[in-house]
């Protein structure tokens, strides 16, 4: 009964707070979501919501000019004769008359494309009239889901913490936050979150801000995860072809051009729809564009609506963004999703400047206690009201998560699923304490997903326990785990126990501890996989995987000392020694032999690559992250890397305290990662890594520097950037000093996309160049060209490259597969 008294208080308290108020339908009684209501000559404003309802704050009792526009519906204006509050005001909308402009003289000229060069010609003085300013800001997300199978793949998915109804669809979040930004061009942000809701979540923070909700067409590229070509570009009638369908006046007598935006090439990363340009001015009055998934290289997403209205203002002669949603629709595997982004800026500042340090690393922080919001200041500040499904929904998540949040109920449901059967010692078994946030694992004796085979141990696999503890509003999280490894060809198990610690998500400050017995390859990189080496050496008997056994002991610490800055140590133990191949098993039976486990040496059966030696090892290193910015959230920090700037990264390594003092040794290395996008061109990507070792002639072959190499033609890693595609894996270990090169860009359909037949692929050309210099010998090169994207339909997780490797001259060539995750 409590709740459905609280229910009922909380939609009459939404329906009834609100200063103007109303419904907004067309003449055939339809509801009008999303239309622009501002108050005439401000920057009051608010919109209607899926329902066509509407709230308006404005407390003023005087003759109030009240714009409605909506687009391809008339403009219209009203003014209300207010003498007490609340107001109830409703409004049917007629579509606008459309008519084409008559003065049309010359019938060989498109006057949609003479329109779009005047708008094009016009875009940055347009631009940079709204290029500095402070608003309030408002958004709200909700995403709904259907079709959810309960097992996919044979894992549980569950009822999504109660959103999923009886038949596997609801909705599956919904927040929104109330928050005041100051903004200027391109990209310089300050906003303060001044109350964040999401549903079902009293102790939650919504990630709804305007960092990405800047869909500037003026600008020459929309950004939606990739640059999508703006209708106003530069370079605009590349890609588009425009059509004048109708020219209207609004309610100041100014000319609106409606204009069809087709695109000429489907494959691109273009829009579809609709912009409104303002005659004299060129400036945009409207967008109504669709995007489609598969021109955004999302084929999950099936299409994107986003639409964007802009009032003007007599008093500024500025046309500015009032409201923008964004909805779209998704699918795969039979499950659908849905969703819609809803922003609303008002109580616009235009500003000549800022002042200095106004704009920081700090781009969005949250007020005291914005996640704590009574009802009564959201029915105050919410400027668009709540749908009944949606005012529901919070009364349902809030309910829900009432009884699933209680120590009761998480006790119920652990005590089903912490019952033990005398199965799970060998499929394993969890024991967990939600409401107190830990939990106890044990692996079990047959953990498949761990099974991989190598000539050193023939089959193996994994077994062991592990604890963990978190506080999801302090950030800390304690992982203890032991791992035990049991070789059957060499019958012999390892042990190894691992302690980590991190003591909150603001600067990620973090402890490790380690110690126990191992087997590893001599690239502590780990170039080749598990499951790679046990598939080429069972069906191609190529034993690449190269292994050593070592007992150690470790620790570690690490922390962001200031913004992007991070800074990290270690020291270790190890107690090495080689080992000898103890199998010959294979699935495909001939004469050939493994090669021995001597790295260097292929065919040495007899002796060892190394001496049995120990070793102890001290570094330090730091990242540095150049423009960093960042949002300060009360349950942690989330960085923001800037393209603009490379990553640099520094390490000092020094090797002492071992069997001989031969192997100790000091190495230097420094890397550089730089990542950006070009325009709708692609993706280009560098690294560049050095180093140089000091007194290290004689150290063991360990702890050389090895580079990434591939002698399987498949990479499961997908990291193209940090490895070789036909290099061996030992053939140029140096000691001494190195540089490493590696270039790729990805040109995410800028030419395929414009050859005809082969558009239709929709692969990305990929092209890369790999090289290593180290004294003594000429530089090894690997040029690539390739085609990401691969797949059918949505499912594109395939790469494919061609590789010609030179030294001195052409070395070989090959073909690479790749498997995106």
């Amino acid at each position: 009964m409590k709740k459905i008294i609280l229910a009922f208080s909380i939609l009459f308290s939404v329906l009834s707070f609100s200063q103007i108020k109303g419904t907004v339908k067309d003449v055939n009684g339809n509801p009008l979501p999303y239309v622009n209501i501002y108050i005439e000559n401000t920057y009051i404003n608010t919109t209607t919501n899926e329902l066509g309802n509407y709230e308006l704050n404005y407390f003023e009792k005087k003759n109030v000019p009240l714009i409605f526009q909506y687009l391809g519906y008339k403009t219209e204006k009203h003014v209300l004769n207010i003498t007490q509050y609340p107001y109830q005001f409703d409004n049917v909308l007629e579509e606008e008359k459309f008519q084409l402009n008559e003065v049309v003289i010359d019938q060989s000229k498109n006057p949609a494309d003479e329109i779009i060069t005047k708008a094009i010609a016009s875009r940055k003085k347009n631009a940079a009239r709204t290029d500095k300013f402070e608003a309030d800001f408002y958004s709200r997300g909700i995403f709904r889901a259907k079709d959810i199978p309960k097992k996919f793949m044979g894992m549980e998915i569950g009822d999504f913490e109660g959103n999923l109804d009886s038949t596997r669809s609801g909705i599956i979040y919904q927040s929104e936050t109330v928050s005041k930004i100051k903004f200027e061009k391109p990209d310089n942000l300050k906003e303060e979150i001044i109350a964040s809701k999401i549903a079902g979540n009293d102790n939650g923070f919504s990630y709804n801000t305007a960092l990405n909700t800047n869909y500037d067409f003026y600008e020459n590229y929309v950004d939606l995860g990739i640059n999508m070509v703006s209708p106003i570009a530069n370079n605009a009638f590349n890609y588009y072809k425009f059509k004048l369908e109708s020219s209207f006046l609004d309610d100041k007598n100014q000319l609106i051009n409606k204009i069809k935006v087709t695109p000429k090439r489907d494959k691109e990363p273009v829009f579809e729809g609709y912009i409104y340009i303002v005659e004299d001015s060129w400036a945009i009055y409207g967008i109504d564009l669709d995007i489609k998934g598969y021109r955004m290289q999302q084929p999950i997403l099936e299409n994107m609506k986003l639409t964007q209205n802009f009032s003007y203002n007599e008093s500024t002669k500025i046309w500015a963004k009032n409201i923008q949603s964004l909805e779209f629709s998704a699918g795969i595997f039979g499950m659908k999703f849905t969703g819609k982004f809803t922003h609303v800026f008002s109580n616009y500042i235009f500003k000549d400047a800022f002042e200095k340090k106004t704009f920081g690393k700090e781009i969005v922080t949250f007020a005291d206690n914005a996640n704590k919001k009574e009802e009564s200041f959201w029915n105050e500040f919410r400027p668009v009201p709540l749908t009944t499904e949606e005012a529901t929904n919070y009364v349902k998540k809030d309910s829900i998560q009432t009884v699933r949040k209680s120590e009761i109920y998480l006790d119920s449901i652990d005590a089903k699923g912490n019952k033990f059967k005398i199965h799970k010692l060998i499929t394993g078994y969890t024991y967990k304490k939600t409401f107190k946030k830990w939990s106890f694992n044990y692996q079990g004796m047959t953990n498949l997903s761990s099974l991989s085979f190598n000539t050193v141990q023939g089959w193996n696999l994994d077994s062991g326990f592990s604890f963990r503890k978190w506080d999801e509003e302090t950030g800390k999280y304690t992982y203890i785990s032991s791992t035990f490894n049991y070789g059957f060809a060499e019958d012999r198990v390892r042990v190894n126990g691992r302690y980590y610690h991190r003591f909150n998500n603001k600067n990620n400050a973090y402890i490790a501890i380690a110690g126990g017995s191992s087997i590893n390859q001599f690239n502590s990189n780990e170039p080749i996989s598990n499951i790679v080496n046990s598939v080429s050496t069972l069906f191609f008997k190529n034993n690449f995987m190269k292994l050593y056994n070592k007992e150690f002991a470790e620790i570690s610490y690490g922390r962001e000392v200031t913004n992007g800055v991070y800074v990290s140590g270690k020291m270790l133990y190890e107690n090495r020694h080689a080992l000898f191949n103890n199998t010959d098993y294979t699935f495909i039976k001939n004469d050939d032999a493994y090669f021995s486990n001597d790295p260097l040496q292929p065919f040495n059966y007899t002796s060892t690559p190394f001496e049995k030696h120990h070793i102890m090892k001290a570094s330090i290193g730091t990242r540095v992250r150049f423009g960093q910015k960042y949002i300060s959230r009360p349950d942690g920090k989330i960085n923001i890397q800037n393209d603009d700037y490379p990553i640099l990264s520094f390490n000092y390594e020094k090797a002492f305290g071992a069997t001989n003092n031969d192997y100790h040794y000091d190495l230097i290395s420094a890397s550089v990662d730089y990542n950006k996008t070009i325009g709708n061109k692609g993706d280009f990507g560098l690294r560049f890594k050095a180093g140089k070792f000091f007194n290290a002639e004689n150290i063991s072959f360990i702890d050389y520097k090895h580079f990434n190499g591939n002698q399987t033609h498949v990479n499961l890693l997908n990291n193209s950037l940090n490895s070789f595609n036909l290099l061996p894996y030992y053939s140029h270990s140096t000691n001494d000093a190195y540089f490493e090169t590696h270039i790729e860009h990805n040109f995410k359909g800028y030419i395929m996309n414009k050859i005809p037949l082969l558009n239709k692929l929709q692969w990305n050309l990929i092209g890369g160049f790999h090289q290593i210099n180290i004294p003594d010998r000429k530089p090894y090169q690997e040029v690539t060209v390739g085609f990401d994207n691969i797949g059918w339909g949505k499912l594109r997780f395939l790469r494919i490259d061609y590789v010609r490797s030179y030294q001195n001259g052409f070395q070989g060539d090959g073909i690479m597969f790749g498997v995106k995750f």
